[in-house]
């Protein structure tokens, strides 16, 4: 091999390390979570099961037809919810931290209805 061929693979292996250093406690985790939602929006239509959710409200419970601003209030609170989630996810990841990580993901998972 020559001199270049080595200094290339030496630093493809250098670089390689080192953003495998980089990586988190649940990275990989985030990853296949995100990839999971797209996944699922990509097969659904819109409002469909691709899209996060919320509990049932207690005026859903009690039979009440919701509105139309209901419904969009809702949804947009479901949204709001998830990307937090993740964003919490990302951020305990980043510290090292893989219990509030993993509790993260486990609310976006729910949010989105996914295992």
């Amino acid at each position: 091999m020559d001199r270049s061929r080595i200094g290339m693979l030496a630093a493809v292996t250098f670089i390689g390390a080192a953003s495998t250093a980089q990586a988190g406690p649940c990275t990989t985790q985030i990853s296949q979570v995100e990839q999971r939602i797209r996944q699922a929006q990509a097969a659904s239509p819109p409002g469909g099961a691709g899209e996060p959710s919320a509990p049932q409200s207690v005026g859903a419970q009690l039979h009440h037809q919701p509105t139309p601003g209901s419904v969009q209030s809702a949804e947009h609170k479901a949204r709001v919810d998830s990307e937090a989630a993740l964003n919490r996810a990302r951020k305990a990841d980043a510290a090292g931290n893989a219990s509030a990580c993993a509790k993260a993901l486990t609310e976006a998972r729910a949010l989105y209805g996914i295992q």
